[in-house]
């Protein structure tokens, strides 16, 4: 983590990536019915604001395994997050207005395994 460029962690384009994530969601589940607003609704907002959340979190604690390992957990959420978009798609919102924001879950998850992948081989001694 020792890359001059990056000052904080809004400097690292996955957590970019991940806020433009979680803006989406909160303007997808405005179209949600009102009765998902405490299931779906809530359970959407709460998980993709996980992701980015987990990003800074673990970029701030200046220690790259603690760094692996909360972006292990945006990955989850990630999951968790894709989960429910699926279920909500199932259940009431068109397809097409959530497979865009699927894209973006399949696009941020590959760049938190890449990220991860590097910081590890980073990290093991040579």
């Amino acid at each position: 983590m020792s890359d001059p460029s990056i000052n904080s962690y809004r400097d690292l384009r996955v957590w970019q990536d991940a806020m433009t994530l979680a803006e989406a969601c909160y303007r997808l589940t405005r179209q949600f019915p009102r009765d998902e607003l405490f299931g779906l609704t809530s359970q959407i907002r709460r998980a993709a604001g996980s992701v980015p959340a987990n990003i800074a979190e673990g970029h701030g604690r200046e220690h790259t395994g603690s760094f692996v390992q909360h972006l292990r957990i945006a990955q989850g959420s990630l999951k968790e997050l894709e989960t429910h978009l699926l279920l909500a798609q199932r259940v009431s919102i068109a397809q097409a207005d959530v497979q865009p924001v699927l894209l973006q879950c399949e696009s941020l998850g590959k760049m938190i395994r890449a990220l991860i992948r590097s910081l590890q081989q980073r990290a093991s001694p040579q």
